[in-house]
């Protein structure tokens, strides 16, 4: 079984290399970067299974590099776990990393063997939501005159194919997937938080608005229940 690949984004080289030694001993691969930038560029030639990411960095902070992670995938691409590896612990620091789709946040110092639990924590986690996200991308939504091809992104209506953002695409198949579920404003953003990381409350009223008028007569379907969120209500 080939090694799991921990990308170390850390610009203090003796920190990185103690991480870095660390993580060998335990049994991971590892690579590094000392900025933002090369982080993302490490991405796109590495297959990379976690990342420990630093706060601090030259250029890109870690926060908008974690940002750019997030807002690039898709339901197509394998979910890549994030811990936050950081001297800044105070409270606001931590919602901050963690509210740009951090899986966990370390500060230091650190232990060696905490980090390793963490670091196979969140990897567990990670399997089972790119386990998920396969069984879902392999479903067919049918629904009313509705066909939602999660694998191919496509929506059919009517026989007829919408085009739809892919925000607006993330919130008809989660509504849809569950006929008459009311789902809160707060459940839609963690849904399709990976299409667009600046999604907010107000944000999926107007996405909604314009999910609506894209469906026409079937936008009706999706109802506002009023101080919850939204449902797709089927036909009798």
């Amino acid at each position: 079984m080939a090694k799991v690949t921990i990308l170390v984004v850390e610009d203090e080289a003796a920190i990185q290399q103690l991480v870095s030694y660390n993580l060998i001993k335990a049994g991971f691969h590892v690579s590094c970067a000392d900025t933002g930038e090369e982080a993302l560029e490490c991405l796109l030639k590495e297959d990379i299974d976690c990342i420990l990411l630093d706060l601090m960095l030259p250029g890109i902070s870690g926060v908008d590099v974690c940002r750019k992670i997030r807002a690039k995938s898709t339901s197509d691409d394998r979910y890549i776990p994030i811990i936050m590896l950081t001297a800044k612990g105070e409270e606001e620091d931590i919602i901050a990393g963690l509210e740009c789709g951090a899986d966990d946040y370390i500060t230091k110092p650190f232990s060696p063997k905490v980090l390793e639990a963490r670091i196979k924590a969140v990897l567990r986690r990670g399997f089972e939501r790119n386990k998920s996200d396969q069984e879902d991308n392999q479903t067919t939504i049918m629904v009313d005159n509705l066909e939602i091809n999660r694998g191919r992104h496509e929506v059919m209506l009517g026989g007829e194919k919408l085009h739809l953002t892919m925000t607006e695409f993330g919130i008809l198949a989660l509504l849809a997937a569950k006929p008459g579920w009311v789902f809160t404003r707060q459940q839609i953003i963690d849904s399709v938080r990976g299409y667009d990381f600046l999604i907010t409350p107000r944000a999926i009223d107007v996405q909604i608005f314009g999910l609506r008028k894209k469906l026409g007569e079937a936008g009706s379907l999706i109802e506002t229940i009023r101080g919850v969120g939204y449902r797709y209500r089927p036909k009798q």
